[in-house]
């Protein structure tokens, strides 16, 4: 039932240290290409202000943790494999990696802002990240081209009636991509084109897929490396040139987040994912110490390693998707505990998603919701707001 979030880039960029970072997963590292094969799956977390304390509660989890106040609340992060140019022409992995990264909601595109990996993945000194950034736009581009133009086909050669619209056949024939019949019919004429195929040339068939892709598989780019000076040199270029306003950016240090994480399990440091702090705590080597206040600078000034901070610029910017607790409005509990559940839902999700979400019985046996914290009535069309705390009324209870 959780998000899906892509993570993709090209070889040797750091896209397996940052998933092991986010996961603390143990996948192939290395700085070759293809690293990795198949994609890996594990369980990230986003974080979400915990309800219980305003409610007099210590929140049990059913999954994932609490920390002070801090709920973790799980996402599936998928390492995609197979990013070169040329991948939407089977080169590489190619037509494995299209798929794989079609079964995901939000894409995190690991970009080395360093600058020192070319586009193939190699090493090299002085290659400008925007290449790497244009690259995997362009190949997502001339992916929905591809199967925008299988659709355009269909449209053209089967026999019409009166009633004939484009906008069916390239729902059906795009529909993988998660876009309906209406949303199509609203980028077509958002991009002021006739809803007549015969009408399009060749650069509005390239701006509509690119469009539905950008809608479709909209991306975060996490700039990693960040703790290099010819990062950050690259970061004051790039974030600024207006070419990329469409593009969410987070500096990040995969490299610290996961040599931090390490050394909270080892007991040296005293750090929780997504702070912009931590401890020394354990006795360290001189040497250790060192890259301990490096890390530390860095986090300092940047707010934190990046990781974190991608997931849930992903999530809650990117996506707008917002979190719902399940609550009570008289705070009675049973043996489980309270605030066990928080999940994650499309913005403008009403009692009844958030109903159906949990349980399909529950959904068909609702009757209303009650605002936990207003203690107020809310109906089924209500449209939910990010951390309400809901109660649902309904007939029926989700079958064990």
């Amino acid at each position: 039932m959780s998000y899906r979030i892509g993570l993709v880039g090209k070889p040797s960029v750091g896209k397996s240290t940052f998933f092991n970072a986010a996961t603390m997963n143990d996948v192939p590292e290395g700085a070759y290409p293809f690293t990795t094969i198949d994609p890996s799956v594990g369980e990230a977390y986003v974080r979400v202000d915990c309800a219980a304390p305003e409610f007099d509660e210590t929140c049990t989890p059913s999954v994932g943790v609490c920390e002070d106040g801090t709920r973790f609340v799980p996402v599936q992060l998928v390492d995609v494999a197979g990013l070169v140019p040329g991948a939407h022409e089977g080169r590489g992995l190619g037509n494995q990696f299209l798929s794989d990264l079609n079964e995901t909601d939000v894409l995190v595109h690991v970009v080395d802002f360093s600058g020192k990996t070319d586009i193939e993945g190699e090493a090299t000194e002085g290659h400008d990240p925007r290449e790497d950034i244009d690259f995997l736009e362009e190949e997502l581009d001339q992916w929905y081209l591809d199967v925008l133009g299988k659709g355009i086909d269909k449209y053209e050669t089967k026999y019409h009636g009166a009633e004939a619209a484009i906008e069916e056949d390239l729902a059906e024939q795009m529909s993988a991509f998660g876009i309906g019949e209406d949303e199509m019919k609203q980028v077509i004429l958002a991009q002021g084109l006739d809803l007549d195929p015969e009408t399009w040339d060749d650069e509005d068939r390239e701006e509509l897929a690119r469009e539905i892709r950008k809608r479709t598989k909209p991306m975060v780019v996490a700039a990693n490396k960040m703790d290099t000076p010819e990062a950050q040199e690259n970061w004051e270029t790039i974030t600024s040139d207006p070419d990329y306003d469409h593009l969410s950016f987070v500096p990040a240090s995969a490299h610290a987040e996961k040599a931090l994480k390490n050394a909270a399990e080892a007991g040296v440091v005293d750090y929780t994912a997504g702070d912009d702090a931590f401890d020394i705590v354990g006795d360290v080597s001189d040497e250790q110490e060192a890259g301990l206040r490096q890390i530390e600078e860095f986090v300092e000034n940047y707010g934190g390693t990046g990781v974190q901070q991608a997931l849930e610029e992903a999530v809650f910017d990117v996506l707008d998707c917002i979190a719902v607790f399940p609550g009570s409005a008289n705070g009675s509990k049973d043996e489980k505990g309270v605030f066990r559940d928080c999940f994650i839902l499309p913005e403008g999700s009403t009692t009844e998603d958030f109903a159906f979400h949990i349980h399909s019985d529950i959904g068909e046996g609702l009757l209303h919701g009650t605002d936990c914290r207003s203690n107020r009535q809310v109906s089924k069309d209500h449209e939910l707001s990010h951390r309400d705390v809901i109660e649902l009324i309904s007939t029926k209870q989700a079958a064990p």
